[in-house]
């Protein structure tokens, strides 16, 4: 049986986020990190529609998961207790790192940037990682890591708590009131 990361925890910072033309993809990153294991987002900027949404899929669909808006995320990244992930196409391969990450035991806060990230976000990080070295979405490369963060036992969690529940169908959409 898989051991369950789970309770290590893992959080995920969302950089230099651009209200004007980044909201439905924050949007993702705050959705995607909720369905795949993490325990938190923080959205860097005052703009807090991504947050809302977040917070309303997680009292409809159940979990513990918080999302907040945050003024500094290098405070964030200095305060965070654990390993710091920063998710980057030229970082070390993440199929090289994955295993001494998980071997830590520490809880994990996976960065995701919007636009050009900023030097120190490379020099403060425990880890520059890259889901493949070529450009491509944060918000796979947010699904890839945590995935193989969480050895896949994501895909079985529970998320408590809900007003309803989709229920797994063949054809379909079928969802049951909790």
């Amino acid at each position: 049986m898989k051991e369950d990361k789970r309770n290590e925890g893992a959080e995920v910072l969302r950089l230099g986020h651009r209200p004007e033309r980044d909201e439905r993809l924050t949007t993702h990153i705050c959705l995607t990190a909720r369905a795949f294991g993490a325990d938190a987002v923080h959205v860097d900027g005052k703009d807090a529609r991504p947050v809302e949404t977040a917070e309303e899929i997680t009292r409809r669909f159940g979990g513990g998961f918080e999302a907040s808006t945050v003024e500094s995320p290098r405070s964030v990244v200095k305060e965070f207790e654990g390993n710091v992930v920063h998710l980057t196409m030229y970082g070390e391969p993440l199929q090289d790192v994955i295993d001494e990450v998980r071997e830590t035991d520490e809880p994990v806060l996976a960065v995701v940037g919007a636009g050009k990230v900023d030097g120190w976000v490379y020099g403060e990080s425990d880890y520059n990682v890259g889901v493949t070295n070529q450009p491509h979405s944060e918000v796979a490369a947010l699904a890839v890591f945590l995935h193989e963060y969480f050895d896949g036992d994501e895909l079985d969690a529970d998320f408590d708590g809900g007003e309803i529940e989709v229920v797994p169908s063949e054809s379909g959409k079928e969802t049951r009131s909790l």
